[in-house]
């Protein structure tokens, strides 16, 4: 029998291979775009996926002002913030967050499904959102994704 068969393989940074993946988000549901998102940017998709290193692959999301909710989330849903003072918690539905910023409805669905760490910090900083259909990232020659 040989020996290297039964060992298990770690991803080590000089044998992480990163993607560019392109997914258009236009008319995709915010949860389950994120979901698909969070697992590529973790690299649980890969067969050399390691849980303590960044793994993951580059995402770049397009269209992200034309995502949409379920249901009556548009209105209904509330997202928190706390200033740290007494007092000083904030509350905005993603209608309002939208007309303000609509990038940060995406990115703040993928930020709740990383860890919550250094490592989960360092995954967010492999997502690339925007509004409208062009990106700077075409050099990188990134693949188009369907989901």
């Amino acid at each position: 029998m040989d020996s290297n068969s039964y060992k298990t393989k770690t991803a080590t940074p000089s044998t992480i291979e990163k993607k560019w993946y392109v997914i258009d988000g236009e008319n995709q549901v915010v949860g389950r775009l994120a979901t698909k998102v969070a697992t590529m940017l973790r690299g649980k998709h890969k067969a050399s996926y390691t849980p303590h290193m960044d793994c993951g692959d580059n995402i770049v999301i397009i269209n992200a002002e034309k995502v949409k909710f379920t249901g009556s989330k548009l209105t209904d849903k509330r997202y928190f913030s706390h200033t740290g003072y007494p007092g000083g918690q904030k509350r905005v539905s993603p209608e309002s967050l939208f007309e303000k910023k609509p990038v940060a409805v995406m990115e703040k669905a993928v930020r709740g499904m990383l860890p919550k760490n250094k490592l989960g910090n360092a995954l967010f900083k492999n997502l690339y959102v925007y509004v409208g259909s062009e990106h700077p990232h075409a050099p990188q020659k990134p693949t188009t994704l369907t989901l």
